[in-house]
């Protein structure tokens, strides 16, 4: 019972911790940098580039509209109490650490996009091309669960054009990463990858 007790609050310490990290850098990129405005980082390859998006992860986007995207703003609430439900479950029946380990990241993730979508169209104004945005009391860009998500990393590690003799797409460009993503991403794929290369076996056997 102890032991239990003493893992759940090392989970609610290691969850806020993750958090705070993912929401800090998120605050600190919208309130200092305007939409779009890069920051160089490591040559051609890594660079703080400020976008915004109302989608899924790596700013794919799946939500349409006003109803689209409270609907994807609400399958995301449902996702994080399943994923809670679930650790409890992990935890209660003596799961192995790593295993908790890669569901905790993927609940953290989820949760720090979670917080974009439902408060930063209420506490923060407009982020634009031209100026960046501020916190206010109340009467933001946006209304309850209808933020944007913030994305700050870039990784175009290779920025190059396909030879003109490729079908289809010679003479285009080719970027690879050119998705932008923030922390809050980065943790739901580190657990989603651990998870698989090395606890798959524990699935398995189930």
């Amino acid at each position: 019972m102890r032991k239990s007790l003493s893992c759940r609050w090392t989970i609610v310490v290691v969850v806020l911790a993750l958090l705070l990290v993912d929401q800090v850098v998120k605050v600190l990129v919208k309130t200092n940098m305007t939409l779009g405005e890069a920051i160089p980082v490591f040559g051609d390859w890594f660079f703080i580039r400020f976008v915004e998006n109302d989608g899924a992860a790596y700013g794919i986007k799946l939500a349409e509209g006003y109803g689209g995207k409270m609907a994807l703003s609400l399958i995301r609430i449902v996702l994080v109490g399943f994923i809670s439900y679930y650790i409890h479950v992990l935890v209660k029946k003596g799961a192995p650490k790593g295993v908790i380990a890669g569901f905790v990241l993927i609940l953290v993730g989820a949760l720090g996009n979670i917080i974009d979508c439902m408060f930063y169209g209420v506490f923060f104004t407009e982020s634009t091309f031209r100026s960046v945005a501020h916190f206010v009391c109340g009467g933001g860009y946006s209304s309850f669960l209808h933020g944007y998500v913030v994305d700050m990393l870039h990784f175009p590690i290779i920025n190059t054009t396909y030879p003109e003799w490729v079908p289809f797409w010679g003479g285009s460009e080719f970027v690879f990463f050119s998705p932008v993503f923030n922390i809050a991403d980065a943790y739901i794929s580190v657990g989603f990858a651990y998870l698989l290369l090395f606890h798959y076996k524990y699935f398995g056997h189930r």
